[in-house]
């Protein structure tokens, strides 16, 4: 039973045994009062057959919205609490990764990271309000990991950036490509990494170093454990928090500051 089937057969068990239950309500209400002085009764067994349940179901079909509503909601919150789990089982790897580029304050004592993808059009959206974060907090380090989610072009800038980060240019390469008009091509990403004052030559070198490439596996395996499925993904305090809007940001940070 794949996962898809095995959600609608969950829900579908929820929603009858809601509606059993209702049934039950319905029948136990109108059953007849027991005297003060009769010993206990044994509560009544019912017994709902399809016929009920799909009368029930038709008269009161917000059962089904609700018991839905529920499902999700637990799912969610389960989910929730087993990423938690994970990034508090990796968080060392996740924010002391050698191999990761660090903006801001590399000493900072609030750690943001962010996994992204150079291809991906809300990462660049964000980019803007991390700069500003950046900027506004001296106490805030950046943590960065290069994800390649969307294909050879997201590959190729990721590792672009981190050779660039052997010459001490990653910043200024990412900047570069986060702040530039259009899709990234290879050809574009030289060109920008030219401009920033790398040496091309060195820089495509370096690319397929084993350093290099061994960075790009690490992320994807960390992110592959701790159930990362889309980008921007940021972790901050330990939770995943996914948002473009830089005010929210900086909440979250003033409400670790006054802890």
């Amino acid at each position: 039973m794949n996962k898809i089937n095995a959600i609608y057969v969950s829900l579908l068990a929820l929603i009858i045994s809601v509606a059993c239950a209702a049934v039950c309500m319905t029948k136990c209400n109108k059953a007849a009062p027991v005297a003060e002085t009769a010993a206990p009764a044994a509560a009544p067994v019912v017994s709902a057959d399809v016929e009920t349940i799909r009368t029930v179901l038709n008269n009161n079909p917000e059962i089904v919205f609700d018991a839905m509503q529920r499902y999700q909601i637990q799912q969610e919150e389960a989910r929730q609490k087993a990423a938690a789990e994970k990034i508090k089982q990796n968080i060392k790897e996740i924010t002391e990764y050698e191999g990761a580029a660090v903006i801001g304050n590399p000493n900072g004592s609030i750690t943001i990271v962010e996994f992204f993808d150079f291809s991906c059009g809300f990462c660049h959206r964000l980019y803007p309000a991390l700069k500003n974060i950046v900027a506004k907090n001296n106490d805030v380090r950046l943590v960065l990991r290069e994800l390649t989610f969307l294909g050879p072009v997201s590959d190729y800038a990721a590792k672009a950036a981190l050779a660039a980060k052997e010459q001490g240019k990653y910043q200024e390469l990412w900047s570069a490509m986060m702040e530039n008009d259009g899709a990234l091509s290879e050809a574009k990403i030289d060109e920008l990494a030219a401009n920033a004052g790398i040496d091309v030559a060195k820089m495509k070198a370096d690319m397929n170093s084993a350093k290099v490439l061994k960075t790009i596996q690490d992320t994807a395996d960390l992110a592959n454990t701790i159930e990362i499925r889309g980008v921007p993904t940021m972790i901050l305090d330990g939770q995943i928090l996914q948002t473009l809007d830089e005010g929210e940001i900086q909440r979250r940070i003033d409400a670790m500051k006054n802890k």
